[in-house]
């Protein structure tokens, strides 16, 4: 099915953390270009301030805020100078003061020792750790590839699965051409953000192209223009195409809910079957205004069984 699971630990350099959230640098670790973050938590040292380590996870970005400042305000220089030794020479990542607060000089003293980096950022430690978790989330979310085509319709994620050659791509240039938005082809990136949320984008070297048989490779930016393709896109349903079998039997009620586990998550799914003749686009268009209803608790399946059963009732009553 052209899956591939990507099963290395990820990792994001310490220096786009920094860069990405403009931090002010205070101690620069002579090993900075070259550290890698690979722990999507991070930490506020709390009982690793009175020396309890059990359990604490060095791999983590350290967050000092208001609190724990005012808390180490209370040490006398050699508390502070011990604390921040036993803190700092775990080979943390680096430490991040909020709000703008002073940095006391034992740990600079510590950081030097230990060559580990300190940087400081104007924002509250709440609003800085929520962004910076998130930010984490992402780029170091457990991820596959997936051989389809992912298309923004009517603001629904849809990601196209099928066979080569089925139809994928064409329907996706027919769904640009009717206002939507193209995300990737060939090769989707889908990453687990969260536990009910997965997102998907296509690799930097192939975003924006698209192979159609018969014309070939396809910039869809620059034919369309920068209105018609996004960079990532949630995953909110997918939809499977496969060629007509005459003697199969298709769903014609929607009564029963269909879903694709991916990474744990489970995405609404629907089957087309494809065949000369049937427009996928206005089809695909369909399934996915039809999933968004569905989400905001209206099933018109439901509905036509429950007016249908109403009326056969009333009937037999007759």
């Amino acid at each position: 099915m052209g899956l591939r699971l990507d099963k290395q630990q990820f990792s994001i350099p310490l220096s786009r953390i920094v860069s990405e959230f403009h931090l002010e640098k205070i101690y620069e670790a002579s090993d900075f270009s070259s550290v890698e973050v690979t722990s999507s938590e991070v930490n506020r040292p709390g009982t690793q301030l009175v020396g309890f380590f059990d359990y604490f996870d060095p791999r983590r970005i350290q967050i000092l805020g208001k609190v724990e400042i005012s808390y180490l305000h209370e040490f006398t220089h050699e508390q502070r100078l011990a604390c921040f030794d036993k803190l700092v020479g775990t080979k943390i990542p680096m430490i991040v003061v909020t709000r703008s607060l002073e940095i006391f000089p034992e740990l600079m003293e510590a950081a030097k020792k230990h060559d580990v980096s300190i940087f400081r950022c104007g924002e509250s430690t709440s609003f800085f750790m929520s962004a910076l978790i998130s930010y984490l989330n992402v780029h170091l979310a457990p991820r596959i590839t997936r051989h389809g085509v992912l298309v923004e319709v009517h603001g629904e994620g849809v990601l196209i699965l099928g066979e080569s050659g089925v139809g994928k791509s064409e329907a996706a240039v027919e769904l640009v051409k009717r206002g939507h938005r193209f995300v990737a082809d060939d090769a989707v990136e889908l990453k687990r953000v969260s536990d009910r949320t997965l997102v998907g984008n296509a690799p930097e070297n192939i975003r924006y192209f698209i192979e159609i048989r018969g014309i070939g490779i396809v910039d869809i930016r620059r034919l369309f223009g920068m209105g018609a393709v996004k960079e990532t896109e949630k995953i909110d349903m997918i939809v499977h195409l496969e060629p007509w079998e005459e003697a199969k039997q298709y769903d014609r009620l929607g009564l029963v809910d269909e879903y694709t586990n991916i990474l744990g998550v489970n995405i609404p799914s629907v089957t087309i079957p494809v065949r000369p003749g049937r427009n996928l686009a206005i089809i695909v268009e369909v399934a996915a205004m039809n999933n968004r209803q569905k989400r905001m608790g209206y099933n018109a399946a439901m509905e036509f069984t429950e007016q249908m059963s109403k009326y056969f009732t009333a009937r037999n009553d007759d």
